[in-house]
């Protein structure tokens, strides 16, 4: 593989790998804020991509306008499920694990009721003509994926620590008894918490439509990496989250540009190499004072 070849295939494996990113970064914000693993996140994010979808193709709408409307109605929904939920905090942590499994499968079964069991291809919102950059050939969709991705990260950051709300958040992730004396709604915070995941696994399945089909079990097979990347990271890390994406998303690209047929035998033998290597993950775990 020349160089050339070799800066093609980091752009593809960066712009798949900022998918996996924001899929971690649900799971971390939740893990960090609450303590708990929300099991039903990869179903979220297939239904964010089902409501692009239908947003986009189906009424005709611009895609930033669909994309919109789709991360609002899963925010809302990740808001209510944390509702739902709220009673058994501080209670039954199992229960809790065990009602995101349960959102999950109500999640793909009113899926199929409502799209259908079958998948559906979904055409770039851009034109995805390849680009050249010094070079090096680029497909123009991976770029929007990249740009649409790190605008989401700073969005994010600066929300956590510029704005009063995500301030509340961070304090209730180090300690809730702490938050609690100091007047933060914790309860709040959680379902911000949930909220933002859910909106942030929305734009992943949004961005990555166009490359998969979307379909009822596209949430397993994205969740399933965007939970390997948050581990890989460090667990409740959000910088780690970010970093174990694009580091799993680049493995994944040269694991499939030299062994094709092999490539996730390879990437999961480089991930469970790295994770025995360190078990907290590259930037260490975080998570959530509940005593």
């Amino acid at each position: 593989m020349d160089v050339r070849e070799l800066l093609q295939t980091g752009v593809g494996g960066l712009s798949i790998g900022a998918v996996y990113a924001l899929v971690a970064l649900g799971f971390s914000i939740v893990f960090r804020t609450i303590g708990l693993v929300n099991f039903g996140h990869g179903d979220v994010l297939m239904v964010g991509a089902f409501l692009t979808v239908t947003f986009f193709i189906d009424s005709h709408m611009a895609f930033p306008l669909a994309l919109a409307l789709a991360v609002l109605l899963t925010a809302v929904l990740g808001f209510g499920f944390e509702r739902v939920l709220r009673p058994l905090e501080r209670k039954d942590l199992d229960l809790m694990l065990i009602g995101t499994i349960g959102f999950g499968i109500a999640l793909e079964g009113a899926a199929a009721l409502i799209w259908g069991s079958e998948g559906r291809a979904v055409p770039t919102p851009i034109k995805d003509t390849p680009i050249d950059i010094a070079g090096v050939t680029v497909r123009s969709y991976d770029l929007l994926i990249l740009v649409l991705a790190g605008a989401v990260v700073v969005a994010l950051y600066l929300f956590l620590e510029r704005s009063k709300q995500g301030t509340a958040m961070q304090a209730a992730a180090m300690d809730h008894e702490a938050a609690t004396a100091m007047g933060i709604d914790v309860g709040r915070c959680n379902g911000r918490a949930f909220a933002i995941g859910a909106g942030l696994a929305a734009i992943a399945g949004a961005l990555v439509g166009p490359r998969l089909y979307v379909s009822v079990g596209m949430g397993a097979t994205i969740g399933i990496k965007g939970f390997a990347a948050a581990i890989l990271g460090g667990f409740g890390n959000i910088p780690g989250a970010i970093v174990g994406g694009l580091v799993l998303g680049l493995i994944e690209a040269f694991a499939s540009g030299s062994k094709g047929s092999y490539s996730e035998v390879i990437t999961f033998l480089i991930f469970t190499a790295v994770i025995m290597l360190r078990p907290s993950g590259l930037l260490g775990e975080r998570t959530v004072s509940r005593a």
